[in-house]
Parts: structure tokens; sequence; C-alpha cells
């Protein structure tokens, strides 16, 4: 402030001498003129006061009608420096330069109060954001001194902000959490609860230094929940499913003993009892296979990997289906690392939903691979009466056929991804039908070459 004072100063002092020296020859002129004339001496003295008067009067008025807009404008945007957008400048009008001078100083007062009050809004969003979200945030300057929590990072470290900000990340036992990789899992415990964490820390500036920026989110809750959610989907179908075969079997239990407690049975009651018996057993078997495919299910192990060449993959399983008209559609030569066991019975599952849908509309099913984006893609096409329900596909125990167990598309995906890959189904865009897509990982295969 003090040197913008003294630049006005200077610049004011420049316009006056500026002036004065203008008007100096003139002046000297008429004094001149004045004292070479024969006027009395007191005429004389007093033109030449009146001369000088006006002079410097004329110039001191100037300097002032130069200085005070500026002076004008300085003050406006001290006020702006100083976040002031109340005030503003009289007179701006495009007629003149100082006017338009002025015109422009308004707009920039009008953009920098709109830019001012976007950037509140946008910080006290922020904060309620921050305040709201149910992970602990944790901000650092460059000494690793905590700057920013919120509410969640107070309920964890269990101290309330004004105890917390100032301190280091060592002194609240945060330290080890601003090294290593980011995002990862941690065991921790903390004043305010214990369990799995998932650790991110980024990095952003403010003021031009380096911080650290710190998100805790506590893992153990989500995954108890969704355990718990697992669980009751589980039990529900398990529920379902053993009601289903244990209610007849109780109901035809139930009348088979009171058929053998008559005093008087009828004649054919060991043909009733033994058809009782068989139904019994029926369900019975179908209720193990139910049990015995869960099992399946639950135990899956972790694929042995070995070399396995894609399409004497596809081909050798092909041959193992014979019900309908399957058509090659040929790919490149490649190799992937993979458990091949486990992807016979990925393609045999797959083959085996592909021909029983074909079947139902006497059409074909189609086979193929290509190798993209660092991944082999097989996919298993057929002409049947499409999906009737997509969202339930990957649900266990879930199945439109009469005699499906429900886990071979769930077996299927799991496989997939245990390969580090991904399996979908959808309608399919050309025709009726569905359309299977299975990428795999090229890993450490290779693609060898382009089939004929």
């Amino acid at each position: 402030m003090a040197s913008n004072r003294k630049a006005s100063s200077n610049h004011e002092s420049r316009v006056f001498y500026g002036v004065l020296g203008s008007g100096l020859p003139a002046v000297a002129l008429g004094c001149w003129l004045l004292w070479t004339t024969e006027h009395p001496l007191r005429v004389k003295v007093t033109g030449t006061m009146v001369v000088a008067i006006a002079w410097i009067g004329g110039a001191a008025l100037l300097r002032d009608k130069v200085a005070r807009p500026l002076q004008t404008i300085s003050n406006l945007l001290a006020a702006l420096r100083e976040g002031d957008y109340s005030i503003r400048a009289r007179g701006a009008t495009p007629d003149h330069a100082l006017g338009l001078a002025l015109l422009e100083v308004n707009a920039l007062r009008e953009t920098l109060r709109s830019q001012r009050l976007r950037a509140l809004e946008a910080t006290a969003l922020l904060r309620r954001v921050m305040e709201e979200i149910d992970v602990a945030v944790f901000a650092f300057d460059g000494q690793h001194r905590l700057r920013l929590v919120n509410r969640g990072g107070e309920r964890l470290l269990g101290q309330p902000s004004e105890r917390l900000l100032g301190r280091t990340a060592t002194e609240l036992e945060l330290g080890e959490c601003l090294i290593g990789d980011s995002p990862r899992t941690l065991d921790a415990v903390f004043p305010g609860g214990s369990g799995r964490w998932e650790v991110r820390c980024s990095t952003f500036r403010q003021d031009g230094l380096p911080h650290r920026l710190l998100v805790l989110a506590d893992l153990s809750r989500v995954l108890r929940a969704e355990e718990r959610s697992a669980w009751q989907r589980l039990v529900r179908v398990l529920g379902h499913e053993i009601n289903n075969s244990l209610a007849p079997i109780k109901s035809l239990a139930g009348s088979l003993r009171s058929l053998t407690e008559r005093p008087i049975r009828p004649t054919d009651w060991e043909q009733d009892l033994q058809s009782g018996l068989g139904v019994i057993e029926g369900r019975s078997e179908a209720l193990a296979r139910f049990m015995g495919a869960y099992a399946r299910l639950a135990r899956l192990p972790s694929p042995t990997m070995g070399t396995v060449n894609v399409r004497q993959w596809i081909y050798q399983v092909i041959a193992l289906e014979d019900r309908a008209e399957i058509v090659v559609v040929d790919g490149p030569e490649i190799q992937i690392a993979a458990d091949g066991d486990q992807l016979d019975q990925l393609l045999i599952n797959l083959l085996r939903n592909a021909t029983d849908a074909a079947m139902e509309t006497n059409g074909r099913v189609s086979v193929g691979w290509r190798a993209s984006n660092g991944a082999v893609e097989v996919c298993v096409e057929d002409e049947g009466p499409g999906l009737p329900d997509p969202g339930n596909l990957f649900v266990p125990f879930f199945t439109t056929k009469e005699n499906g167990s429900g886990i071979g598309l769930v077996l299927s995906r799991q496989i997939a991804e245990a390969h580090g890959g991904s399996l979908t189904l959808d309608r399919r865009e050309d025709r009726s039908g569905a359309r299977a897509r299975l990428r795999l990982p090229l890993g450490k295969g290779r693609e060898l070459g382009v089939g004929s």
C-alpha cells in the first residue's frame, strides 16, 4: 500500500511539474511584457502575482483532475483485493477513456463476486459431503501435520478436531498409512474401531505446497453385511429346496403309516406302499443331488495352470456334443496358461445350455474365438428362444430347465474369474437367441498366428 501511495505521489508530482513547465514560457513572456512597459510598480507586482497564482493554481487543479480518478480506481482495486465487492464506480460509461476504465473495473468486480460466490458454495458443499460420508478423511501438510479432518476421522481417532489439528501423523498413529501402495488393505486398531481398512493416499497442492490426502474406509462392516446377505440368500434357497422335498416326503410317510395301521387294509395296499416309497426315494435322491451340487459349487479348487491350445480345446469339447449342429468360426492359433480340466467343464456347460436352447427352435450353435486387448475372447451363440430373465442367470440354483440344477453358469463364471477372466451372457441383437462371451487373459500365452 505504501509503495502504491509513493508511486501515486510521484505520478502527481510529474503531472504538476509538467503542467508548470508547459506554462512557463507563456508566464515568462507575460511577465517580461508587463515589466518592460511603462506601468506603475504596483500594477506590475499585482499583475505578476495574478499570473503566478493562475499558473500555479491551474497546474494544481489539472493535477487533481488527473489524480482523483486514478485514486478512485486504486481504491476500487484495493477493495476488490480485500474481498469487498459492494463498491461500484460512478460515471462508468464507454463515452471516454476514463469511463471505459471504470466500466471495466465494475465488470471485474461482478466477475470476482460471482467467482467468489461459486467458490464459497463449492467449499460449503465439499465440507458437507466430507461431514456426511462414512469414511475417515485426513489432510496432512508437507511436515505430515494434520490440517483437515472430517467427522469420520474424529470418530476413528476418538477425539474432536480441535485436539487433532496440528499434530503429526506419527503422533496420531497414522504414519504407517501414509507409506506404501495405494489403494491397499490394512488390519489396524484405532481408538474408534478396529478391523480391516482400505487405505487410499494421494497428493494434492494447496497454496503451491504439497499436501497428502488420506482416506480410510472400514471394510469389515461392508464384508460383514455382504456375508450376512449371502448367508440369508443361501438359507432362503436351501430352505426352499429342502422344504420342497421334505413336504411330500412327510405327507407320504404319514399316509403310508396310516395305511399300515388300518385293521383292514385295501387289496392294493402293497402297490400304494411301493408307489409311495418310490416317490420318497425319488425326492430323497433329488435332495441328495441338490446338496451335492451345492457342495461342488462351494469346493471349487484353485486352477492348476498349464498350457492350453485354444483351437484344440474348443474342438475337443465340441466333439462331446452331438445333439445339434455346431458351426465353428475359426480364429487365430493361440496358447494360454490355464487349467485345462476346468476350462473343459466351463465350455461343456456353455455348449450344453446353447444346445438345449437351439433344440427348442431347431436352430444352430456357433462357436468362435479371437484375440482382443491382451485376452482371448470365446463366443458361444445359439439360435434358441433367447434369455427369459438375464438378471437371474448367475444367481445360484436359479434355473429355467425342468431338471436343471442352477449351478452350471455360476460354476462357469467362478472358473473364468479364477483364471482372471470374465463370463457374460446376453441376448443376440441380430436374431433370437443368446450369446455367451468368455474372456481369458493371454498371460504367458501368445498368439502364434492366424488360423485358416
